[in-house]
């Protein structure tokens, strides 16, 4: 599958907005069920996944921002999907109509920094784009591997909480 140009390319990764041919990749992306352990109900189904990819596309023209899908720089696999897109959780607790980051990586590729590294990009991005603004992050308890990556990034808990079922740290 061709993408066009990426919007942002880092020291290993390309990342691009999403495109109407990505939800193969996408798919792929969360079919291992490792990938998919803090991620609520991400089922990997093309229904599911569909509308996971019209909603981040539909961010991107509502608000000019959202989730970028990242790939090894030269390659076409989608190996992750990062950035802030916008949120209305429904739950309170600073987390509704809020810029929220966010950040999945394939399982074969954790502990690598790739998710650090997409994030520092995309961060910078929208800051240059949007102005320096309070992001949100949500992170099921028990997730250390995106716990650690959100300190890393600056960002600091503020409160815990649940969000259908899962207990969560709340990060800004």
């Amino acid at each position: 599958m061709a993408h066009e140009e990426p919007l942002l390319r880092t020291e290993r990764l390309e990342l691009w907005r999403p495109q109407r041919d990505d939800l193969a990749g996408q798919m792929a992306l969360l079919a291992a069920e490792e990938t998919r352990r803090f991620l609520g109900d991400a089922r990997p189904d093309a229904a599911t996944q569909f509308n996971r990819l019209m909603r981040h596309a539909g961010g991107w023209s509502l608000h000019g921002y959202g989730m970028f899908f990242v790939r090894l720089a030269g390659k076409q696999r989608i190996i992750g999907n990062c950035g802030v897109f916008h949120s209305w959780r429904g739950f309170g607790h600073g987390m509704d109509d809020v810029p929220e980051a966010g950040w999945i990586i394939h399982s074969d590729h954790w502990g690598k920094g790739f998710a650090r590294e997409a994030m520092h990009g995309a961060l910078a991005w929208f800051d240059a784009a949007h102005g320096p603004r309070r992001i949100a992050a949500m992170i099921e308890q028990g997730n250390v591997a995106s716990q650690k990556v959100a300190r890393a990034l600056g960002f600091v808990e503020y409160t815990r909480g649940y969000f259908e079922g899962s207990p969560l740290i709340l990060y800004e």
